[in-house]
């Protein structure tokens, strides 16, 4: 499982309810369990947006809620006056919780940069991840993984996300739904689209975004990425971005 797709169709689960106490000394059974898988990088969060609990790794369990009790059976009405009781408490339901999924890939290095800068291009070169690539902006509308074997018994994490818009951090272009990602990315790779008018710009922009969302965003490691070299025109601003870099 690795996104929150399914949750858009189901949003009810309900664990089972106690059984009622019984006699001859049978108390109840509790309520069955019931487990909801969730990918891993889910942030669990209450209606009122208080983050419970993060499910990270692969088979991570955490229990949120107690499925109902069993009602007590006869033996616990007992009492000298009374050797043999013929009451027995019913079985409880379970609480009730309404919660907000929240879904941050993890991944170790985070490809980001404006629309149809070529980050998909270059997730597909250093992994063996085959994602749509096009000539056009916003190809990418989800974000893509792919892993990149660096030894014999080394890999990486490498996560293509959808190109960034100015007023990302506000949720423009769904920026939210975007940037959210790149938090727990421990370097990020920005890749900069040199046949554009003003590449210099587009990095700034972009760097600026992520900084507006969270300023520990541009704390990180970063690599910059100029691409479409093989064009005249951005070969012609090479010299001027990287001065820019650079200064």
């Amino acid at each position: 499982m690795n996104s929150l797709l399914p949750f858009r169709k189901s949003v009810h689960f309900r664990a089972g309810r106690g059984a009622h106490g019984m006699g001859q000394q049978q108390a109840g059974a509790k309520g069955e369990d019931v487990m909801v898988k969730v990918p891993p990088g889910t942030v669990v969060r209450s209606a009122d947006g208080v983050a419970l609990l993060e499910l990270m790794r692969p088979g991570q369990r955490a229990l949120l809620l107690p499925g109902g009790r069993g009602g007590h059976g006869n033996a616990a009405f007992k009492s000298g006056a009374n050797k043999v009781p013929r009451i027995a408490e019913k079985g409880e339901k379970g609480p009730e919780m309404w919660l907000d999924l929240e879904l941050k890939l993890v991944a170790d290095v985070g490809i980001v940069g404006a629309p149809n800068a070529g980050k998909r291009t270059l997730l597909s070169v250093i992994s063996a991840a085959k994602p749509t690539i096009a000539n056009y902006p916003f190809t990418t509308i989800l974000p893509n993984l792919g892993v990149v074997s660096l030894d014999f018994d080394a890999t990486m994490v490498v996560a293509d996300l959808p190109g960034l818009l100015e007023g990302a951090h506000r949720g423009y272009g769904l920026g939210h739904e975007f940037l959210r990602h790149s938090e727990r990315c421990s370097v990020l790779v920005h890749v900069v689209d040199g046949s554009g008018q003003q590449p210099e710009y587009e990095f700034e922009a972009v760097r600026l975004e992520l900084e507006l969302f969270s300023p520990s965003l541009v704390d990180k490691p970063f690599v910059v990425v100029y691409n479409k070299m093989d064009l005249p025109e951005a070969a012609e601003k090479w010299k001027i971005f990287r001065e820019n870099l650079q200064a």
